[in-house]
């Protein structure tokens, strides 16, 4: 054994690693499923394995933390193998399940255990989880947290699913004291009820008034008073609406904990983009807006107000998306194709993948709890890997997509940037083969 001591499983060199200070040529050196050493370009570094990529990037591993995988209970929409082969097809080698659309719901311990059961040796990349906040599970919430799930999910309007009801004022009040005793998170849909509509048609432009940017601002400032009020860390996912930007910084500057996130077909969408009321792969809530709103959306992220770009991975069966803006389901799938969905519009708007890193990896990573593993290329972190050639391009394809049912926005769009090869604690993961993810405890 003392003649391996210093012999390597894998050395992977690029001219274009992205690292944490930057883009720079590095060999990145694995032993043991960490990472254990980040050297010169033309180090020597004993290896039983040696790849050189060449002028393609390195990247670490994206960490999605807003996916909704739907398993138990729901696993016709999507589950454990097919959202964790998406996610490795795009690079992403981390998730943190949302606890809704499955049933039950991750709002006891009970809930989690039945997830993991789930998950368990299904998984091609980590996964994590949420936990859920609503009426009447406050007393559970620290045993969730202790259970190690990343924070606590909570709506403040209809969720969509009856086994997950929103919390009123009082409700989110009373989860935030909760969760603030043990220093926890809180994740926020926000979305003020008070300001909904039922569509008054099934166009596109009648579901967009009826969820108008007003109903995410007031939402918005509610959660930062009870921020004020009971100390809480709180995250607002899925912004959509760039009113929400100013109070967001302001709060930010009085030193309140709270941060938020936005998803790539905000990013890379807009209403204009929509063809008609039977578009219903566009639909989601928040909605996607116009493109003014969305360039708004683009200046929250380079001033740092928003700090994550996650999938809002929502699918459905292709059923539930017949007939119009008025009836369908609302949900993007975009787990496999964030990635170059974000680095198209970037590199259009002067953007480095240094900053797509920080954005889709870095900073999710970080929230979650999971930074100390997870989301960049350094010392002692999981060797979470990705070859991605950001100057190919390629067009939609749905049939191509690993999702349980590959409805999608992007179908014929023509997209920049391609993941050529994922590598999950040193290891290529094989998408035909077995399955090598792990569970995750935040903290």
């Amino acid at each position: 054994m003392s003649e391996r001591v210093n012999v390597h499983d894998l050395v992977i060199r690029s001219s274009r690693a992205v690292l944490p200070e930057g883009v720079r040529p590095a060999a990145v050196a694995i032993r043991d499923g960490r990472i254990a050493a980040v050297a010169d370009h033309g180090a020597r570094l004993a290896a039983d394995t040696e790849i050189d990529l060449g002028a393609t990037a390195l990247l670490p591993g994206l960490v999605d933390t807003h996916v909704h995988i739907n398993e138990p209970g729901r696993t016709e929409w999507e589950g454990f193998a097919t959202a964790t082969g998406a996610a490795a097809a795009g690079g992403v080698t981390t998730v943190v399940d949302m606890p809704l659309n499955s049933t039950p719901p991750t709002t006891t311990p009970e809930a989690l255990w039945a997830k993991r059961d789930a998950a368990r040796d299904q998984i091609r990349v980590d996964v994590a989880f949420w936990g859920g906040a609503i009426p009447g599970n406050a007393p559970s919430l620290c045993a969730l947290h202790e259970a190690g799930v990343a924070g606590f999910k909570c709506f403040m309007s209809d969720s969509g699913v009856p086994e997950f009801p929103p919390l009123d004022e009082a409700g989110l009040r009373e989860a935030f004291a909760a969760v603030a005793v043990f220093g926890g998170l809180v994740v926020v849909h926000a979305e003020d009820p008070a300001a909904l509509a039922d569509p008054r048609d099934g166009g596109y432009a009648a579901f967009l008034a009826s969820r108008p940017p007003d109903a995410e601002r007031r939402a918005v400032e509610r959660v930062i008073r009870l921020v004020e009020e009971t100390g809480v860390r709180a995250h607002i996912l899925h912004l959509s609406a760039a009113d929400c930007l100013e109070p967001l910084a302001e709060a930010r500057a009085r030193g309140l904990q709270i941060s938020a996130e936005t998803c790539p077909h905000y990013l890379a969408l807009s209403a204009d983009d929509v063809p008609g009321p039977s578009a219903t792969a566009f639909k989601c809530c928040p909605p996607i807006r116009d493109a003014r709103n969305r360039d708004r959306l683009w200046r929250g992220l380079a001033d740092g107000v928003i700090s994550c770009v996650v999938s809002d991975h929502s699918p459905c069966t292709p059923e539930l998306k017949h007939g119009d803006f008025a009836t369908a389901w609302g949900g993007v799938s975009s787990l496999q194709i964030g990635l170059p969905a974000v680095w198209t519009a970037a590199r259009e708007r002067g953007f480095g993948l240094g900053d797509v890193v920080r954005w889709m990896a870095e900073s999710p990573a970080a929230l979650a709890g999971l930074s100390a593993r997870k989301g960049r290329i350094a010392v002692g972190v999981d060797a979470d890997l990705v070859a991605f050639d950001d100057g190919a391009s390629f067009t939609v394809d749905p049939s191509r997509l690993r999702h349980r049912n590959p409805v999608t926005p992007y179908e014929g769009r023509t997209l920049s940037g391609s993941v050529q090869a994922t590598w999950l604690r040193g290891q290529v993961v094989d998408l035909d083969g077995a399955p090598r993810g792990v569970l995750l405890e935040a903290g």
